[in-house]
């Protein structure tokens, strides 16, 4: 199943546990429902062109941008799913590097008739691409709870394959390279999300993250808010940094350089 092979490749022993019954960790949802599209229906840079929920804008790049995701329930291992996608806001805007159009896509998961997981996910349109210049170091404090991974090649073809995710900027060096104007192979920005999630629980616990988040059984209702600034690359160290906040947990990415290239946030609803 998708959660297992997810599993085998970015989680380690102490991660949650899977089986029948049991609760799927928060953020893993996605794993079951990919964005499959036919070959035709590919632009260049292998993103869909035509989804069958957002319209076509005529720009050549599609990027993640982050996810606001809302768990009213838990979801649990063996319970039949049923996923409803639809467009939520467009926006244009023109900003330093062109033409911009932000469209979001509302994901609705339900069981039965019951609404477990609301999730809306934000898609940025580009032109070309400018390469970046500038280094912002993200300073942490004590309190941050912190550790170090590297994602290689054989990892970032697994979550493709797992999602059916056809971007080429997660497999091929020359497009990233010589398209996107990107160092190297990118990491997925939902693969992030997902390590941001798992890194809570791995620091606090099932019972310790749900009991400050809402989360791990989910007996009241939480939000994720997740937001992806800056690109994470192939064979470089990324840091994953976590704290305990009043309103929930905070975690964050950081790049090889120390810079945040994401952002995560549990909210006590």
């Amino acid at each position: 199943m998708p959660a297992t092979r997810y599993a085998s490749a970015f989680v380690d022993g102490s991660g949650p546990s899977i089986g029948e019954g049991l609760p799927l960790p928060l953020g893993w949802e996605g794993l079951y429902f990919p964005f499959a599209v036919g070959f035709e229906a590919l632009r260049a840079d292998g993103s869909p062109a035509r989804d069958g929920v957002l319209p076509e804008f005529g720009m050549p790049r599609r990027m993640y941008a982050g996810e606001d995701t809302t768990f009213h329930r838990s979801l649990h291992f063996g319970e039949r799913v049923r996923q409803e996608a639809r467009a939520g806001t467009i926006t244009e805007k023109a900003g330093s590097a062109g033409r911009l159009v932000f469209a979001d896509i509302i994901r609705e998961y339900f069981v039965g008739d019951e609404l477990a997981v609301t999730s809306v996910w934000h898609d940025v349109f580009l032109e070309a691409a400018k390469p970046a210049t500038t280094i912002e170091q993200y300073e942490m404090g004590p309190e941050w709870s912190h550790r170090e991974l590297t994602l290689d090649t054989r990892q970032l073809f697994q979550f493709s394959a797992i999602t059916f995710n056809t971007h080429r900027v997660h497999y091929d060096r020359d497009w990233a390279r010589r398209e996107e104007r990107l160092d190297d192979v990118l990491v997925h920005g939902p693969l992030t999300r997902m390590l941001l999630l798992d890194e809570a629980f791995a620091r606090y616990g099932m019972e310790g993250a749900g009991r400050i988040a809402g989360a791990a059984d989910c007996a009241g209702e939480t939000v994720f808010r997740f937001r992806s600034y800056r690109p994470l690359f192939v064979d470089r160290p990324i840091t994953i940094a976590s704290r305990t906040a009043a309103t929930g947990i905070e975690v964050v990415a950081l790049n090889n350089n120390g810079e945040l290239a994401a952002s995560g946030d549990y909210l006590v609803s």
